[in-house]
């Protein structure tokens, strides 16, 4: 879901190819011939489900990269590379220039299609610490060292940079809300940032970015469980306790009952990487100011590109309900809820 190369989300230019542009360039630059094609939503970048008329009916997802993220080759390498080796290890238009992908297309459900549940959420969990131990651990190629993005708008620390983009909520009731999102996570977070632990994060496992595939044959009552992970455009060098922030807010987005979410997003990352306290002292920050930045550049973002205006704001639908009943109820009864939650897994694996 990035919104353009760091701080700057107004120099990107989206790719407008259309389904046929899109098929030829299909077959003059990867020599495919498209037997079928359709568009998918993407935030900035164009993507489209290809299907090709080889033997085996192969299928594939054409990546068109935006014109800011297309002058940074060595981060889409990043990105391209990331995906081939977590998939080995088993976890141009006008004078514009676009870097173009052809990607391996990966079935499954995204977990906004479904009723997500206790044990969907705790492997949702276990998956966003495990992607980020194993990039962090065995990940070596020439181009990370593109990830050190530092003023990327999507990295979780630079919740601060969203100063100058507030004026894109206009009279929004709730400014006054994000305004004190900042301000907290300027003053409790960012000084505390040394003391987590580093890695390289996956940085946008949302609800429409998470597959799962049903493991049983019902279709009255099926059984889900996860079965992939799409779009590394937002990787970047954060911290363990980001990412597991990002997936308990996205979590949160489709689920009837929001402020439970956390707790079990939170037993399934901790039982392969623990927080620490300092760690899961900013927890409440970290998950509301994913929330501030999502709403945020969403709204900055529909300014400048009315046109998807429905698919950039898919969040905000409900972010600011949940963003607003996280602060009524207030930073100590919210972690109570979601560490007590995360404790009875401990619990729960402890019995005899």
């Amino acid at each position: 879901m990035s919104s353009g190369n760091d701080c700057q989300p107004q120099t990107l230019t989206k790719p407008t190819f259309d389904e046929r542009e899109a098929a030829e360039l299909v077959d003059r630059v990867f020599g495919l011939k498209v037997s079928w094609i359709r568009s998918l939503p993407s935030y900035d970048d164009q993507n489209f489900h290809v299907r090709v008329s080889a033997e085996g009916a192969d299928e594939y997802v054409l990546k068109i990269t935006n014109s800011e993220d297309s002058q940074q080759p060595d981060l889409i390498e990043a990105q391209t590379q990331a995906m081939m080796f977590l998939s080995a290890e088993g976890a141009g238009l006008g004078s514009k220039k676009y870097i173009v992908r052809l990607l391996t297309y990966l079935p499954g459900t995204p977990v906004a299609k479904i009723s997500t549940n206790a044990q969907i959420l705790y492997e949702i969990g276990r998956l966003a610490a495990s992607v980020d131990k194993v990039l962090s651990a065995k990940f070596q190629h020439p181009s990370v060292k593109s990830l050190h993005r530092g003023q990327f708008i999507w990295n979780l620390a630079n919740v601060p940079l969203l100063d100058q983009y507030i004026y894109a909520l206009g009279q929004n009731k709730y400014c006054a809300v994000v305004e004190q999102v900042i301000e907290q996570f300027k003053g409790k977070v960012i000084p505390k940032l040394s003391s987590f632990r580093a890695c390289i994060n996956h940085g946008d496992l949302n609800d429409h970015n998470i597959l799962v595939d049903s493991s049983s044959a019902s279709l009255v009552n099926p059984q889900y469980r996860v079965s992939g992970i799409l779009d590394f455009s937002d990787m970047s060098y954060g911290y363990y306790v980001f990412e597991v922030a990002i997936a308990i807010m996205y979590m949160m987005i489709e689920s009837p009952d929001p402020l439970s979410v956390g707790g079990h997003v939170l037993a399934g990352f901790e039982s392969i990487l623990p927080l620490t306290a300092e760690e899961r002292g900013a927890l409440f920050l970290l998950v509301s100011g994913r929330f501030a930045q999502s709403l945020v550049i969403a709204a900055h973002t529909a300014l400048l590109y009315p046109e998807n205006k429905e698919y950039l704001t898919i969040t905000a639908k409900t972010g600011w309900k949940h963003l607003m009943s996280m602060f009524e109820l207030g930073q100590e009864a919210v972690e109570k809820k979601w560490f007590e939650t995360a404790q009875g897994y401990t619990h729960h694996a402890s019995a005899p």
